[in-house]
């Protein structure tokens, strides 16, 4: 008996990296696998369909169930398309893994709109729009007297909990997905659905280029960086093992499991009465000695 036995997830950019070691860890535990993918280049650009097949053809091969999607997660009506789809092959759906994306490397001072524009298209709306169809199927189930047990895995970063060097888009998308998860736990538990997020840290195609020195873990007695590392954590939060667990964010690492803790209320000072601006300077200056100090932003000393 695998951990996710007649479950059925999406996983999107499933074709490559942590979306591929994914997929072959839900299937090993018995998932019905769709893997969609559009075959883009690292920066969204261009369209290739062999890779997800790749991933299908391995699942089958080992004995799963797959079937490859090549819709755009970002276009509203394509994205409810492949909810139809796994619903059309396996009869039902239990789980969404929401980890496509892009990156555009960019100063802020050289940031563009259409960079901006690009980031956010894929990382938000396409979060948003197949998550939102996805709701849309478990609250008409139970609507008709079902029980959904329901899962939505986010994929934020360490980029956007914590900030990234010339990467202010980037950043920002992960950030706002961080804070999605926390409205769609707070909201969709009613319905049997949890939702939480990742921030991942292995060997992609993305992280390879940023972080060439921490990837290259190849030749360690353990490859901490080997993208296989996430997927246990991944599979066991896609599973109805984690029915407890919802509105978090995990950063994964080799074999590290961390619980973020979010933003979280400080040191304060109340003065009773409204502040006179001369005396804000000071009052905030006790304030930042008394904090617990902020990690600092990616590619700073």
């Amino acid at each position: 008996m695998g951990l996710c036995d007649n479950r059925t997830v999406i996983i999107t950019g499933a074709a490559g990296g942590l979306g591929r070691a994914y997929a072959l860890g839900f299937a090993a535990e018995g998932a019905n696998v769709v893997v969609n993918d559009i075959g883009t280049s690292l920066g969204g650009e261009g369209r290739d369909t062999s890779a997800a097949d790749a991933v299908v053809a391995e699942i089958i091969a080992a004995g799963g169930q797959a079937i490859a999607n090549y819709e755009d997660i970002t276009d509203w009506d394509a994205a409810k398309r492949i909810v139809d789809a796994a619903v059309a092959a396996f009869g039902d759906l239990h789980v969404v893994v929401n980890n496509a994306g892009i990156v555009r490397d960019r100063m802020f001072v050289s940031a563009t709109t259409d960079e901006w524009d690009a980031t956010m298209h894929v990382h938000l709306r396409g979060h948003f729009c197949l998550s939102r169809h996805a709701v849309d199927y478990w609250r008409a189930k139970q609507k008709a007297g079902g029980a959904p047990d329901a899962r939505i895995i986010n994929t934020s970063s360490g980029a956007g909990l914590q900030g990234s060097i010339a990467q202010a888009a980037y950043s920002t998308a992960k950030g706002g997905i961080a804070a999605l998860t926390l409205v769609q736990a707070a909201e969709l538990g009613r319905y049997g659905i949890t939702a939480n997020a990742l921030a991942p840290s292995a060997r992609t195609r993305m992280t390879e280029q940023a972080f060439a020195d921490k990837m290259a873990t190849q030749g360690a007695t353990f490859d901490a960086m080997d993208p296989a590392n996430v997927a246990p954590t991944v599979v066991w939060l896609g599973s109805s093992a984690s029915a407890d667990v919802t509105g978090c964010v995990f950063e994964l690492e080799g074999g590290k499991i961390m619980l973020e803790q979010g933003w979280r209320e400080g040191p304060f000072i109340d003065a009773g009465a409204r502040w006179n601006p001369a005396d804000v300077g000071a009052a905030v200056e006790r304030l930042l000695a008394e904090r617990v100090p902020p990690r600092k932003v990616w590619g700073t000393a």
